[in-house]
């Protein structure tokens, strides 16, 4: 039996040593090459340091390398004997934030980092803030380079209570005995609670990093939710054996479907039921979120790519009208009027931009009207659609209830350089202040 997936993130301030710790990580759990430590050794001494630099195992780039910050989302790959870990190490600078929304977006879970000398600032309020309106469910916070304050308990207790407060406001749940919020105090230079216990903080009775890791539930929400399938593909062999054959294609955003299942399309509305769930292999007497499929249906319906097929018991609303939150990644400012592509699931249609509603200042967590929305801002804007989509909320189904915004004069593809990552629903209440 294979081991389980968990995909995670780092966030935090600049030089709260996220690249370090993605690098002690690796180092630790031995899963660098021979001839990659060889690398860092060498350029460690180039740069005149007396240990190597485990930040180089994720900064990649040459600008990188030569400034010493994390600019791009690095992706490392690595496993235990207990599991398998896809992580995305993002960029601490306010003008890199857009990629900590990428980098974050399909993570389970997120360790979020700050300096021990600093504690909560600035960029730890807007990454946390970027966490909660994508719906991160668990969260570490990683109180670092602890051993730059003597590994001071009172410091643990101290950022950890101001943060706690933080993550209340934000939606997080902070109550005890919940894995949701852990704090684990770290050094990822000397390599404290990262993979091994460390003896110099008797204090702390938590968990190590790496354990925590390995020990946290991978089930997402999307399992026990309602099902949903987006129709990437129909297929149509037209073959004299298979003349009738009429396969729909994609992957389960949520929930399970087995044959029998009653199902409606949308935004049709059609109603009918799952014949049969297939995939190369052979048929399955069920396929949950994550599965890519194909799904037979009892009657002969009029459906194409970017229709949905969802639990006729609990379907998507379907709406050409609604409000959404949106983190705004392009340097273009966005004004009300715009006319944008919106990509929702496999469905590609226009958008245009009705009134900005609201703009969260991730400081102060207080709402205010903006006239435009520049680049790094969180806030709330009416769309409307030219085709009706079914939705549901972000905060129930992520797949279903985040989409993608264009540019269509850059012409650039979605995979390439999609303009903005958002939900369809409101900031939480919890934010008003």
């Amino acid at each position: 039996m294979g081991r389980d997936l968990l995909r995670f993130a780092t966030a935090g301030s600049v030089d709260d040593g996220k690249s370090t710790l993605v690098g002690r990580l690796l180092y630790d759990t031995k899963s660098v090459l021979a001839d990659q430590i060889e690398a860092v050794q060498r350029a460690s001494v180039d740069k005149g340091l007396a240990t190597p630099d485990l930040s180089l195992l994720v900064d990649g780039l040459r600008a990188e390398r030569e400034q010493g910050i994390t600019i791009d989302v690095a992706y490392r790959y690595f496993g235990t004997p207990t599991r398998e870990f896809v992580l995305a190490d993002t960029p601490g600078h306010v003008q890199y934030t857009r990629n900590t929304v990428t980098g974050a977006s399909t993570a389970e879970l997120a360790v979020l980092l700050v300096d021990a000398r600093h504690g909560v600032v600035e960029q730890t309020r807007r990454h946390a803030a970027v966490l909660a309106l994508l719906r991160v469910p668990r969260l570490v916070l990683a109180i670092n380079k602890i051993d730059l304050v003597d590994y001071d308990q009172g410091v643990l207790e101290a950022i950890g209570k101001d943060f706690a407060g933080l993550a209340r406001s934000l939606g997080f749940s902070t109550d005890s005995g919940d894995d949701a919020v852990v704090t684990i105090p770290v050094s990822a230079l000397v390599g404290d609670n990262v993979v091994e216990r460390s003896p110099r903080t008797p204090w702390y009775e938590g968990p190590t990093l790496l354990g925590h890791l390995e020990s946290v539930p991978v089930t997402g929400p999307e399992v026990d939710a309602p099902f949903r399938l987006p129709v990437q593909y129909v297929i149509r062999p037209r073959t004299e054996e298979l003349h009738d054959y009429r396969g729909y294609a994609g992957q389960v955003a949520s929930g399970t479907v087995r044959p029998g299942d009653e199902v409606v399309v949308l935004p049709g509305g059609h109603r009918t039921t799952v014949a049969s769930v297939e995939t190369a292999d052979g048929p399955l007497e069920a396929a949950a979120a994550g599965r890519s499929v194909t799904v037979l249906l009892a009657d002969d319906i009029d459906l194409s790519r970017g229709d949905v097929i969802a639990a006729a018991g609990a379907p998507p609303r379907v709406t050409d009208d609604f409000d959404a939150t949106l983190c705004w990644l392009s340097e273009k400012p966005l004004h009300p009027g715009a006319r944008l592509l919106l990509k929702h699931g496999t469905r590609t249609t226009q958008v245009i931009v009705g009134e900005l509603r609201d703009r969260l200042d991730t400081d102060t967590l207080a709402l205010s009207v903006p006239k435009t929305l520049a680049i790094n801002d969180i806030g709330r804007v009416a769309l409307r659609t030219a085709d009706p989509l079914p939705v549901d909320d972000y905060a129930d189904i992520r797949a279903t209830g985040g989409f993608l915004l264009i540019d269509p004069q850059s012409g650039c593809a979605v995979p390439a350089a999609p303009q903005v990552l958002a939900g369809v629903d409101d900031v939480p209440s919890t934010w008003i202040t």
